[in-house]
């Protein structure tokens, strides 16, 4: 199972609030009111991760397309694992997480974002974050 982050459904939501919005002030469009469910229900569970195999198809069909909007790999094109390194100096992938990136869900890819971008140690967080940036010089990566 791989658990998308609360706060991945709350940046879903506001994906879908800027890109659809409410044209009366109140009423939501319906991939809000899907991601809105998911959300309330971990928020009254005090849970912060939601199941992808079991999320409702709506919202989850919601989230994938707020998902095929964000990166996909954090590759800065400087790998430090083709060197021997545990953990990537330029993407703070592991070993594992950068050669089984193209067979991972997109839940279990969030779940590595989620983790490199709290610990913020990798080269693209700061001594090369402007490869990290649309535009930059890394190719779509691996």
């Amino acid at each position: 199972m791989a658990g998308i982050h609360i706060t991945d459904i709350e940046a879903a939501i506001n994906w879908w609030r800027a890109r659809s919005p409410s044209p009366d002030g109140i009423t939501a469009c319906a991939e809000v009111r899907a991601l809105a469910e998911v959300y309330a229900l971990l928020v009254y569970y005090r849970e912060s991760l939601a199941d992808e195999d079991s999320m409702p198809a709506r919202a989850r069909d919601a989230w994938l397309a707020w998902y095929a909007h964000t990166p996909d790999a954090p590759c800065i094109a400087i790998c430090s694992t083709a060197q021997g390194d545990a953990l990537c100096k330029g993407c703070g992938r592991t070993e594992d997480e950068v050669q089984d990136w193209p067979v991972l869900s997109p839940g279990e890819k969030r779940a590595v974002w989620r983790r490199i971008t709290m610990e913020g140690t990798a080269w693209r967080f700061n001594r090369y974050a402007e490869r990290a940036q649309p535009g930059g010089t890394a190719p779509g990566g691996a």
